[in-house]
């Protein structure tokens, strides 16, 4: 035992401790501290608590991620202080004593199983939290499908969301121009809006589809400070329904129309199709699907005129990470999937789109999400009014998760410019970057 002081010597911790080092591949990086009050690992390591015995049985019927998260959820696991810095830490722990999880062999369930009986945590399934997405049927990405998994995160609540963001209401990473102390996520948000505009080249009259519009941040910005024509697209009802009302009360509703459809049915409004001078889809292509993404590119291409541009800002995984995971999968974007970088540009190159610049916002991803999460905790009655205690559990493990694999370059995100050549090989486009109305230090 690496510690020295009064609990239990023959607790459920050291009982676990054998069986928990052979399946990590070596010696615990983590302290951790039992029902019982036993204890075990490094004296100076992160403190995870197990609370109950089902916290075993969760790990026993769903070894894994996806286990440990449920563990987390509900309650039967928790790890002391900040969770973010602790997460960090276990990370860092596993890399410095680089231990490598050997896949569990037959004998491995047995003997756990075994330990589980012995100490009372055997026993059936436990019920799966209620934030775990459900509904989704029918062939993967199919119309119906997608409508459900979007439905799943983006319908949680307006009021949710309200409360999380900014007034803004940008549920994307914004674009951080200021170190000042009274420059804010909502200033982050309204930079990297006028950033999107200005590599569009939108101006009074310039008609701009948004596919995936969200609460209609971009949308709304375009049109009231461009004074462009927007077609706002999205599949989740309340967000339509949010920004119906803002077009509303802002007296927009000669600049923009709101669809609540499918992107694959946008080509269904007649006069449309090849008619937009800009077309942006604003972190929406994480959702699209990896065999569907090259008729999602056509798309771009084929609602934006010859020489129109288009702007992708998406998520994108590091060469050797899974991006996303069962927990994320399970609970926040279903279906989700993510490629490098470099896929995405050749998968736009594919359908015809020129790419004329691209520029990584990775760090700026970081403080964004930094900043939901400081709300998150300092509004955490509120939110748990509002959604329940697991739903905000979910939340915190997400954002404190997500942070982490930007800082750690297993993710990251992007903002792709395009322009469609026209039939001359024109692109319409300015010769230098600072041209780029807006575009500021693009560089």
């Amino acid at each position: 035992m690496t510690l020295t002081d009064k609990r239990p010597a023959h607790g459920a911790a050291q009982r676990l401790e054998p069986l928990v080092e052979h399946l990590l591949g070596g010696r615990l990086p983590v302290r951790v501290r039992m029902w019982d009050g036993s204890e075990t690992g490094p004296a100076d390591g992160p403190l995870i608590q197990v609370r109950t015995r089902r916290a075993l049985r969760r790990l026993l019927w769903e070894p894994g991620e996806l286990g440990l998260a449920e563990a987390y959820i509900t309650g039967d696991v928790d790890i002391e202080g900040d969770l973010g810095e602790g997460l960090r830490a276990v990370r860092r722990a596993v890399r410095e004593r680089g231990l490598t999880a050997p896949r569990p062999r037959l004998a491995d369930r047995l003997r756990a199983a075994g330990t589980a009986v012995r100490l009372g945590a055997a026993g059936p399934r436990p019920p799966v939290p209620a934030a775990r997405a459900t509904g989704l049927d029918g062939a993967l990405h199919s119309k119906a499908r997608d409508r459900a998994a979007i439905s799943h995160h983006y319908d949680l609540s307006n009021a949710f969301y309200a409360l999380l963001l900014d007034e803004t209401m940008a549920y994307s990473c914004g674009y951080w121009t200021s170190e000042e102390p009274d420059y804010g996520p909502a200033d982050a948000q309204r930079d990297k809006l006028e950033l999107i505009c200005g590599k569009l080249g939108l101006r009074p009259g310039s008609r701009l589809l948004d596919i995936g519009c969200g609460w209609g941040s971009l949308t709304l910005y375009a049109a009231q400070r461009h004074g462009a024509r927007v077609t706002a697209v999205t599949l989740a009802a309340e967000q339509a329904a949010y920004v119906r009302r803002q077009v509303a009360e802002r007296g927009l509703d000669d600049l923009v129309e709101v669809r609540c459809r499918d992107y694959r049915d946008i080509a269904d409004a007649p006069g449309h199709e090849g008619g937009y001078d800009a077309v942006s889809t604003i972190e929406m292509g994480e959702h699209v699907g990896d065999a569907q993404y090259p008729a999602f590119a056509a798309t771009l291409y084929g609602m934006v005129r010859p020489r129109g541009r288009v702007l992708v800002q998406q998520m994108s995984r590091g060469h050797e990470a899974p991006g996303g995971g069962a927990f994320i999968e399970a609970y926040i974007a279903p279906d989700m999937h993510m490629r490098p970088l470099g896929e995405t540009v050749a998968l736009l190159e594919g359908a015809g789109l020129e790419v004329r610049d691209v520029q990584g916002l990775r760090e700026h991803y970081v403080r964004t999400v930094d900043a939901w999460r400081r709300t998150l905790e300092e509004d955490h009655a509120r939110f748990a009014a509002l959604v329940g205690e697991e739903t905000v559990r979910v939340w915190r493990l997400y954002l404190a998760g997500g942070a982490l694999a930007f800082v750690e370059r297993r993710m990251g995100v992007d903002q792709i410019l395009a322009v469609r050549p026209g039939g001359d090989g024109d692109s319409g486009m300015p010769a230098t970057r600072e041209a780029l109305r807006g575009a500021g230090d693009a560089a």
